[in-house]
């Protein structure tokens, strides 16, 4: 069944606001009609051309696939659909996917239900060949970069009562897989499409996938239109060049703005203070722990409140990244059940979302669990949880509470506590409560990372010792004490009101995955930035000069390694002014013209890889 879209954008086509709204309108007619010539495979290749990409191209940048999973009398979860046909799932990635995409049975989750899960993907599986879309993941943040080894699964559950069905009940899940992080988009995505398409069935999804496959690359920092089934989103990805805590989504101001239905404030945040809430006296302590990567298990009542405070204890330490893994859902049918519950070795660095009362024994040896009631919803405060003894969590309807043997080395600041409690009883919007407590967290982590960035940027080769005919210089060794001596003058102290053992807090952070994740990063970022002066160095030399002081071999020699320093440059993206590489290009022409002509005609071809 073909399906009907967009003509297409050529350079003389409208803008995209226009070609978005378009989209929607078109969608109010119905959504799926035949179109002569046959099915949309047929297609494929000239639509393709016509879009300047191949069909789904524009699909995969911003998902791997779409799945229904439904449950069988006889097969339990299973996997009825996967959209577009051929996209490639393991039979392990399947099972983790029927299994993660439905509520555990104690859950009791009755109506719509919309949770988060990450899988692994399975070892063995090719890179994706969208490498042209890949260059846009060095613009976002940090935290928001893809991880290749995960996927993530945005779900809505339905589970209603049906008569006509053999199980009293119709049980089903829209699955969106994707590697992107933007859990808050794709859960608008959801919303405006589940509902309908358990109406309206597969003509209905492959309608929604057709409008997927027309949105713009997700490029970080433009204003995005995006048209799904009549209703146009209007969003913004972030950039690494954004000032951290500030939200940059431009507001209405076209006149054809009225089309749009949906504008998104965020693609990727989670309410934070509704999920700290029950445990806000304690979210200083909580931000300690997942700094420092420790194991963490959160159980919670439903799948919906294990994800979204997973990823709200995730997203605390940002602008940091959290560096280990994190299951915003995990089940005791999940591929790393044994790994992760195994008593013959220590708990891992992961933070585990869990609802199945199973794991109140699994995970018992675990030395930091947070058990947490039903999240309430804004304007409500639940009765705040204490700290607990681990001894404690012996019964699997132990009362919410952090439980922990874990002392925190900073002192407890009673200002945020304060603020966010005369919020409570002044009724204060859960997102304004949330805005604060970002913001206290975002100083905490830039008060503790501000004295290592300025450490690591001193393990940085001053510019005049970098020659353009030596390789670049490398980083000095970061040495934890010479770091420790730093703190007494440029420490914390500067910039936090905030009491405590910072150096006992930054030993063990300096052993803890997130130091190594953040540190391999700002070592590649300096490394690239030294070979970007290094080219800059040599395309301030008179390189003609010097190929007439040096033999053939030696000039050949020298076009060799600049043709291989401008492929890495444009490879690895390396900080160079557009310029550099224009003027090394000169450069190498120059020379070349200097050398004999069966010379030149072998070095123009040559290409190095």
């Amino acid at each position: 069944m073909a399906l009907r879209g967009l003509a297409a954008s050529g350079p003389g086509s409208r803008g995209q606001l226009d070609e978005a709204v378009a989209a929607a309108e078109e969608r109010g007619a119905p959504a799926v009609v035949v179109a002569a010539g046959g099915t949309p495979e047929d297609n494929e290749e000239d639509e393709g051309r016509g879009r300047g990409l191949l069909r789904w191209d524009g699909f995969s940048a911003w998902l791997h696939c779409v799945c229904v999973v439904g449950f069988d009398l006889e097969l339990g979860q299973a996997v009825e659909v996967i959209y577009p046909q051929h996209s490639k799932l393991t039979d392990k990635e399947k099972t983790n996917i029927c299994y993660l995409s439905f509520p555990d049975s104690n859950s009791g989750c009755l109506g719509d239900t919309q949770f988060c899960f990450r899988f692994r993907q399975s070892s063995g599986r090719r890179v994706s060949l969208h490498c042209l879309l890949d260059h846009y993941d060095k613009d976002l943040p940090v935290y928001l970069k893809k991880d290749p080894a995960y996927f993530y699964g945005y779900v809505y559950f339905r589970q209603v009562r049906d008569k006509s069905l053999k199980r009293g009940y119709f049980q089903k899940s829209l699955v969106l897989i994707s590697k992107l992080p933007y859990i808050h988009f794709f859960h608008t995505v959801l919303k405006q499409i589940a509902p309908e398409y358990f109406e309206k069935s597969e003509p209905y999804l492959e309608a929604a996938c057709n409008d997927v496959d027309r949105w713009p690359a997700p490029v970080p920092g433009k204003t995005l239109y995006l048209p799904i089934m009549g209703v146009v989103m209007k969003v913004r990805i972030p950039t690494c060049h954004d000032k951290p805590g500030t939200t940059q989504i431009a507001q209405l101001t076209q006149q054809a703005d009225t089309h749009i239905s949906v504008i998104l404030p965020t693609v990727h945040e989670v309410d934070l203070f509704r999920c700290f809430c029950p445990v806000f006296l304690h979210s200083q302590m909580l931000w300690e722990l997942v700094l420092l990567g420790e194991p963490l298990v959160v159980m919670a009542p439903s799948p919906s409140e294990s994800s979204e405070t997973v990823l709200a204890l995730t997203s605390c330490i940002s602008p940091l990244k959290y560096f280990s893994d994190f299951r915003p859902y995990f089940t005791i049918h999940d591929s790393e059940f044994k790994e992760y519950t195994t008593r013959t070795q220590a708990p891992p660095s992961v933070i585990l979302g869990v609802t199945n009362p199973f794991f109140a024994k699994t995970l018992q040896h675990w030395p930091h669990i947070i058990r947490i009631g039903d999240l309430k919803p804004a304007g409500e405060i639940p009765k705040q949880v204490k700290v607990k003894k681990l001894k404690n969590l012996k019964t699997l309807d132990s009362k919410p509470g952090v439980y922990t043997s874990y002392k925190p080395y900073l002192s407890r600041d009673e200002e945020i506590i304060k603020q966010l409690q005369k919020g409570v009883q002044q009724k204060r919007p859960s997102e304004a409560q949330s805005v604060i407590l970002r913001r206290y967290f975002l100083e905490l982590t830039q008060s503790f990372i501000i004295p290592l960035e300025r450490y690591v940027a001193s393990l940085m080769p001053l510019q005049k010792s970098i020659s353009p005919w030596k390789s670049p210089p490398q980083l000095r060794q970061f040495l934890p004490e010479e770091f420790m001596k730093t703190l007494e003058k440029t420490g914390p102290q500067l910039t936090s009101r905030i009491k405590g053992d910072w150096i006992g807090l930054y030993r063990h952070f300096l052993k803890s995955p997130n130091f190594d994740g953040w540190f391999k990063t700002r070592r590649k970022e300096m490394t690239q930035k030294l070979e970007a002066l290094h080219l800059e160095a040599l395309c301030e030399e008179d390189l003609l000069l010097w190929t007439q002081k040096h033999t053939e071999v030696e000039t050949v020699d020298l076009v060799l390694k600049l043709k291989n320093k401008l492929l890495q440059a444009d490879r690895e993206h390396l900080p160079v002014k557009p310029d550099t590489m224009e003027k090394l290009r000169t450069h190498i022409d120059a020379i070349i013209l200097a050398l004999p002509e069966d010379l030149q005609g072998i070095l123009l071809k040559t290409d190095m890889t």
